[in-house]
């Protein structure tokens, strides 16, 4: 995690934190990439195998329902949603994109629950795959933001 100072890298002590994990189905090929740079993120920083539950949805529009449903359980002390969605040839990405990033602000306001949005938006599958592998994983990126937000 990162500290105060630029640079430096702070471990959290997960082992005592329980966190969920939504995942996107559709471009899987991406989002299996990055829940497992997630899943690296949470086990450096101690959290137990049997804390996390991840939950597959069919595609990005879905994840903010089962955010909620998550939160409304009141297990969890974070989240972490997964998603990619890939620019097409119509208005469709832009409707999925913002309906995506607004359901899940929704839920994080109304639960005052931290989630970590790893849900990419990209031009292309190259683009996709840049952000999804190696040290620039996004579901890297965002289980550390939800971690960082549990002690917050």
């Amino acid at each position: 995690m990162k500290n105060a100072k630029k640079g430096e890298v702070k471990k959290i002590d997960g082992s005592k934190l329980k966190i969920g994990i939504v995942v996107s189905q559709f471009n899987d090929n991406i989002t299996k990439s990055m829940l497992e740079g997630a899943l690296e993120t949470l086990k450096e920083n101690k959290v137990k195998k049997e804390n996390i539950k991840i939950v597959w949805v069919p595609g990005s529009f879905e994840i903010p329902l089962a955010c909620q449903r998550l939160a409304e359980t009141k297990k969890f002390d974070a989240l972490v949603a997964i998603g990619c969605v890939i620019k097409g040839e119509t208005d469709h990405y832009y409707y999925i994109a913002n309906t995506a990033s607004d359901g899940i602000m929704e839920v994080v306001l109304d639960y005052n629950l931290p989630i970590g949005f790893g849900v990419i938006t990209v031009n292309n599958l190259k683009q996709a795959k840049a952000r999804s592998r190696g040290r620039h994983n996004k579901g890297r990126e965002a289980a550390e933001a939800a971690l960082i937000m549990t002690n917050t």
